[in-house]
């Protein structure tokens, strides 16, 4: 097939989500007013909890089957690998442009953790229903490829709660100890209380010159276990509640129903004698595509402000997540093809490619700017690497 009408194939889907996208963005401008933060958070909550799961449920358990599942164990190494190489190459980033102590955690997040829900969503789906695509039948390839995308939205979320989490929680305990810093060093609070009301709170801007070096000794022990403990609970606290997220659940669900014939058998098919909720789920899934798309152009908005973030932090992140990145996929694919690890499906193995090349996955207020530019510019990477990846594949 050639290269032209592959690159029509990828266009016209990054098109159709780039004009809802500006919908989007002009209705969450001052002149409209209908997505503002409150409406476009309500909004995304009602995403998250009814569209999202109908969609997720619905795809994976109309398609998959037990050995799919099976067949299918290379993704979570592939997300795997997509975040450990991305982090590496965010941590050579921070230490070539030195950003401020605070950013350095954010700025590894961005590198290494991409959109794998949403956007696959969007993209996956419109590329098997463009004229010319090279996956086959465009019903059974947009089916395919939600489930695809399902499975990949609920392992990715858990690579994000589990190691970008931290990355972000602990970016902002030095953000906040920064602030703390600038607070103490202003002279109001140079001098400690030194009058007979004096409490503990003056004794720990005297740097607690009172108490005895043993007594300080252990009780910075004591406090680095607890704060151990802290993150560690944390972290197991954030781990369950994604495993109990809507989506999450649903793709659990959905691969259980897939699996299982006998429950497949109730909800799935004209003969099924529950099929009037897959209907209704179905229905409530395509919700979906549309209102996150128009919730990504609202959110975009917010990078129209006052940039926090120097240029070369902007440029550093996108040569990470849009040159790097997408070509180590493609080594990493293709290797795994070529030792047999995936099935011969080449859906498959361009959502797979594709996973390297998805712009950030979090809109931090501190990085608004970023979470602009890396979607501006995700435009034209999608559309490119997704006519690369079809010609290799095709």
């Amino acid at each position: 097939m050639g290269f032209l009408t592959l690159l029509k194939v990828a266009s016209m889907p990054i098109l159709q989500v780039l004009i809802i996208s500006l919908l989007g963005a002009f209705m969450a401008t001052e002149y409209l007013k209908l997505l503002p933060p409150d409406a476009r958070r309500s909004l995304n909550t009602i995403v998250f909890v009814a569209f999202t799961p109908s969609l997720v449920f619905a795809s994976l358990a109309k398609t998959v089957r037990l050995e799919d599942i099976i067949s299918w164990w290379f993704m979570p190494v592939n997300i795997g690998i997509t975040f450990v190489v991305g982090a590496v190459f965010g941590w050579i980033a921070v230490k070539i442009v030195k950003p401020e102590p605070h950013i350095k955690g954010l700025i590894v997040a961005m590198c290494s953790s991409g959109n794998l829900g949403n956007i696959l969503l969007i993209v996956v789906p419109a590329i098997c229903k463009e004229n010319g695509s090279p996956f086959g039948d465009k019903e059974v390839c947009t089916r395919v490829g939600l489930s695809y995308v399902s499975f990949s939205m609920a392992l990715g979320a858990f690579y994000i709660w589990t190691y970008t989490y931290n990355l972000i929680r602990n970016a902002g305990s030095e953000y906040k100890a920064m602030l703390v810093a600038e607070e103490s060093s202003s002279p109001s609070l140079k001098e400690p209380n030194k009058d007979l009301e004096a409490d503990h709170k003056s004794l720990l801007l005297n740097n607690g010159s009172d108490i005895p070096s043993q007594i300080k000794s252990e009780s910075a022990k004591d406090n680095k276990a607890a704060a151990l403990w802290g993150q560690i609970l944390a972290t197991l606290n954030q781990i369950r509640q994604e495993i109990l997220a809507p989506p999450v659940i649903a793709a659990i669900l959905g691969l259980i129903f897939g699996a299982v014939t006998w429950l497949r058998n109730l909800l799935i098919g004209e003969n099924a004698p529950l099929r009037v909720i897959d209907d209704s789920i179905k229905l409530l899934g395509d919700g979906t595509i549309p209102c996150i798309t128009l919730i990504l152009g609202g959110n975009l908005t917010q990078g129209l402000r006052k940039a926090r973030l120097r240029t070369v932090m902007v440029i550093a992140v996108i040569g990470v997540r849009y040159i790097i990145l997408p070509a180590v996929g493609i080594v990493v694919v293709k290797t795994a093809s070529h030792f047999g690890f995936l099935p011969s499906d080449p859906l498959y193995q361009f959502v797979l490619m594709i996973q390297f090349v998805v712009p950030p996955a979090m809109n931090i207020e501190e990085c608004s700017v970023l979470f602009l530019w890396t979607y501006l510019v995700a435009t034209l990477a999608l559309t490119g690497w997704s006519t690369v990846f079809m010609w290799i594949l095709s």
